[in-house]
């Protein structure tokens, strides 16, 4: 498996993992009805963001993202993780966060924080705490999820500078 940056032609292979997980509904909060074009528009970011893909074997099997915040909060990024559902736990989505992570301190980001993580999403959660991240606030009921009803969204928090 390697990471590398995305470009527009990796699209229909993002697509299908995008998709699938809209419609699950049961990490993020996009729309199942959402588009082909709209996503894709969503996904792949134009500069200063980013798009990575992580490919196996020439297939696609996860994606990420890596964007700024905007205005005087630039100095902080954020990051959306996507895994092909069929390969959750063999490590893609570590691969991919491992990736982001160093680029966003190469580009001289201050923090990483992520505003939107369902708590219910225990995976992603153990992955992100196991990096550093720690968790500054729940939002009670914020998502609604198709098994559990109405669970919080955590707020997660890593400084990527030494603070010494």
């Amino acid at each position: 498996m390697f990471v590398r940056e995305a470009t527009a032609a990796d699209w229909p292979g993002i697509w299908p993992i995008w998709h699938r997980i809209a419609v699950e509904g049961e990490t993020i909060a996009w729309r199942a009805d959402t588009g082909y074009d709209q996503a894709r528009a969503s996904w792949l970011l134009d500069p200063p963001g980013r798009t990575y893909v992580a490919h196996d074997g020439g297939r696609i099997i996860g994606s990420a993202q890596l964007k700024p915040h905007y205005g005087p909060s630039s100095h902080v990024a954020n990051a959306s993780f996507i895994v092909d559902p069929d390969r959750r736990g063999q490590g893609i989505g570590r691969a991919l966060a491992h990736h982001v992570l160093g680029r966003a301190r190469d580009e001289g980001y201050r923090s990483m924080v992520f505003n939107a993580v369902v708590e219910t999403n225990h995976g992603a959660v153990r992955l992100y705490r196991s990096l550093g991240f720690r968790i500054l606030t729940t939002v009670p009921d914020a998502f609604a999820h198709p098994r559990h009803g109405l669970v919080g969204m955590h707020v997660m928090y890593l400084p990527l500078e030494d603070r010494r």
